[in-house]
């Protein structure tokens, strides 16, 4: 896959060029899919479903905070660049997704059962599932979203990605959602609770 055609690069564009104007939102845009390819082509030892995941979700918000960096650019106005496009774009777009399933009858037993399948079936985390009537836990201990962080030299950029998961499951009708401690904050694991409303 070209990596102009990743769903996610079109979203990117339109930030920066938002973000910083047309021209020199060209040239970021550039300079982050040039990072992204050599990211892609850097990762090794990944199976497919890892490395599907790796180019659509995690490497390219990775190359734009790379990108971002190496701009003259304060640390703190770099990680806010990336807070606005993360929360107030990516999140806010699962929440609103997150919104309108629960409009699906029988949501709460329909979600818990998919995302409890999937969570068995995936390579993306190392995890242990509890669930009951009424709630379901993923404890995880293994995380792909904090590895590449932390393979890529970004670890501090992992905290962003735990943040999206509070925006997208935070103030739902059916489905409630907590945690206490998260991989990616410094936690020995990211203890997902989920609880019927």
């Amino acid at each position: 896959m070209k990596v102009r055609q990743i769903k996610q690069q079109k979203q990117i564009n339109l930030f920066l060029v938002e973000e910083f104007g047309e021209s020199t939102g060209k040239v970021l845009f550039d300079k982050q899919t040039q990072a992204l390819e050599r990211l892609i082509n850097g990762t090794k030892n990944k199976s497919k479903n890892q490395m599907k995941t790796l180019t659509q979700t995690i490497l390219p918000r990775i190359a734009l905070y790379q990108v971002l960096t190496k701009e003259n650019l304060s640390e703190e106005r770099v990680y806010s660049y990336m807070q606005t496009y993360m929360l107030e774009i990516v999140a806010k777009q699962k929440h609103s997704a997150m919104i309108k399933m629960e409009l699906i009858p029988g949501f709460y037993w329909l979600y818990s059962t998919i995302a409890l399948k999937i969570m068995r079936a995936s390579d993306l985390h190392e995890s242990k599932l509890n669930h009951g009537k009424d709630f379901f836990d993923f404890t995880i201990t293994k995380c792909l979203w904090h590895t590449a962080c932390v393979e890529n030299g970004c670890a501090n950029l992992c905290p962003l990605f735990c943040d999206v998961d509070n925006v997208t499951y935070g103030n739902l009708k059916k489905l409630g959602f907590s945690r206490t401690k998260t991989l990616g904050y410094g936690g020995d694991c990211c203890d997902f609770h989920f609880f019927k409303k």
